[in-house]
Parts: C-alpha cells; sequence; structure tokens
C-alpha cells in the first residue's frame, strides 16, 4: 500500500487549496478513505472521511468549508479547501481503511494505512 500526498504550500487566510493523495496497492474504491491533520503540538485529528459508498463525514471546524471526494479510475483522493483560516495550518495527512468511517470528535479511528503528509501554511 501506498499513499503519497501533494498539493500543500502556503495560502493566504481566506484562499484555497487542493490536497490529492495518490493511491495504489489496494483495491482503492473498496475503501474509506480519509484527511488527518495534525497542527504543532496537538494530536492528529479527523478532517473528512469517503466511504465506498459515496457517504461522507466531517470535523465540525471544516464543515462547509472542505470537500472531500476521490476518481476511483485514477486511485486519487482529494481535499478542496476553502476558506482557509490560520487554525487550518497543519501537516495533512491521507489514510486508507479507516475504522469505523467518520471523523466525529470523541471516536477513536483505526486507520490501515497513512501517507507521509503535505504541509499546509496559512498565513498572510
Amino acid at each position: 500500500v501506498q499513499l503519497v500526498e501533494s498539493g500543500g504550500g502556503l495560502v493566504q487566510p481566506g484562499g484555497s487549496l487542493r490536497l490529492s493523495c495518490a493511491a495504489s496497492g489496494f483495491t482503492f474504491s473498496s475503501y474509506c478513505m480519509g484527511w488527518f491533520r495534525q497542527a504543532p503540538g496537538k494530536e492528529r485529528e479527523g478532517v473528512a472521511a469517503l466511504d465506498s459508498d459515496g457517504s461522507t463525514s466531517y470535523a465540525d471546524s471544516v464543515k462547509g468549508r472542505f470537500t472531500i471526494s476521490k476518481d476511483n479510475a485514477r486511485n486519487i483522493l482529494y481535499l478542496q479547501m476553502n476558506r482557509l483560516k490560520p487554525e487550518d495550518t497543519a501537516m495533512y495527512y491521507c489514510a486508507a481503511g479507516i475504522r469505523p468511517c467518520t471523523v466525529v470528535a470523541g471516536i477513536g479511528n483505526a486507520v490501515d494505512s497513512w501517507g507521509k503528509g503535505t504541509l499546509v501554511t496559512i498565513s498572510s
């Protein structure tokens, strides 16, 4: 299993970024995929999850601003991030095989595989 993130960078508050995660080595379309993030000095937290049936889950802090999607033909997971805030600054990780397939706060997740992360910095 390999997960390779890309698309991070430095953006001003209010801006947008789209993260990508290229997946290989497993049946991408059958897995719950998602994004987690970890800010300096904080625990890793779930951002968004996308189940094989198309159902989605978002952290309250990103609802209405972030959209998770995937291209099963190309085995790529995306995270479109709009109206970015300084508090969105973090390392963002792609995850495969999330159980349960949700990022509701307070629910611990098991994850089969992690990417190495891509850094998102929101600053003026």
